[in-house]
């Protein structure tokens, strides 16, 4: 009943914000006497009241109220309810621990100074920007979108009702809680390093078994880094070592190696790019080289990688991921 009294309560106010103001259409939200329709007001409007319940219970109304602008992907109420029956949340009755995540969880759907309209997203096509929900470090956790076919935010959630503005903003409802992402998410949600899921998984298939899937997966393990190399940079190496692809027969890339292959590409810290230093990396494999000024790696073979700026700092809630185009190996004989 406390939850169903506060939306009351918001609901209430934002019924009183509209009889107030009896703005017309020549109405301006920045005119005398005139009040601002937040990105708050608009979601009770288009009958989020989920999402207003769950801002109520960890005090993020007042912050959703601020000049902004936010971008905001808000879950519809089938979305929260499929939420809360999953992970038996109520939210009438928070733990701390239980407040602190539903909390970044809403966090994980909003921009923080960018009011991105789905015409700004289209235009983009994909790519990443941060959300104000926090990971290791207190760093900002990524946010991956792609318009290939809709706009769909980490290959999980799909905009279902885009540009609704407020004054301080805009909201896109989207028709899933969007999770907080770990490394497997931005790995298996960008097709461009879709070969780099399919190396963790053939790893996978040796013995004995390592579970890369399951780990990058978790979201309390780690955290690690990890260079990730396109798939550009996967068909280079194959080639350059006369391989044709993943597989245990001659000529192909076995799991075993392909397991000591990915441990030169993590290391066990979450080191975002401004904490590299120029000098000697210690990976899960062994020792590679990093040069910050020309933004490179070595590795014990003399092979250069460049780190692909613009693909830097892909913040997961398990670590964080740095692009590179090409493989690292291990010392060859």
């Amino acid at each position: 009943m406390k939850i169903i009294s506060k939306t009351f309560k918001l609901l209430t106010v934002f019924l009183l914000v509209l009889g107030v103001t009896g703005c017309s259409d020549d109405d301006d939200n920045n005119g005398p006497g005139v009040q601002t329709t937040t990105v708050v007001d608009v979601a009770l409007a288009n009958g989020l009241t989920s999402l207003a319940a769950a801002l109520e219970a960890t005090d993020l109304v007042t912050t959703l109220q601020g000049t902004g602008p936010f971008t905001v992907f808000a879950p519809d109420n089938d979305a929260f309810n499929a939420l809360l029956t999953a992970t038996g949340l109520d939210l009438n009755n928070l733990s701390a621990a239980e407040e602190a995540l539903v909390r970044n969880i809403l966090l994980n759907h909003v921009i923080v100074g960018q009011n991105l309209s789905s015409t700004d997203l289209v235009n983009a096509g994909s790519g990443y920007t941060n959300v104000a929900a926090t990971g290791p470090n207190g760093e900002n956790l990524s946010l991956y979108f792609n318009t290939t076919n809709g706009v769909v935010i980490n290959g999980q959630s799909t905009v279902d009702m885009p540009d609704l503005t407020a004054t301080n903003g805009t909201i896109h409802i989207v028709d899933t809680v969007i999770d907080l992402p770990t490394i497997a998410t931005f790995a298996t949600s960008n097709p461009a390093l879709s070969t780099l899921v399919a190396a963790l998984q053939y790893a996978d298939t040796g013995t004995p078994t390592v579970p890369y899937i399951n780990t990058v997966s978790d979201a309390d393990a780690g955290p690690f880094t990890v260079f990730a190399p396109t798939n550009t940079a996967f068909g280079d190496v194959l080639t350059e070592l006369g391989l044709s692809g993943f597989g245990e027969g001659m000529g192909e890339l076995n799991a075993a190696t392909t397991d000591t292959v990915l441990l030169y590409h993590i290391v066990g810290a979450n080191v975002q790019s401004n904490q590299l230093t120029t000098g000697t990396v210690t990976t899960l494999g062994g020792d590679i080289t990093a040069d910050t000024s020309n933004f490179t790696l070595t590795d014990a073979n003399g092979r250069v990688s460049n780190i692909v700026t613009s693909l830097v700092d892909i913040q997961a809630i398990n670590g964080v991921v740095h692009v590179i185009d090409k493989v690292i190996l291990f010392p060859l004989p």
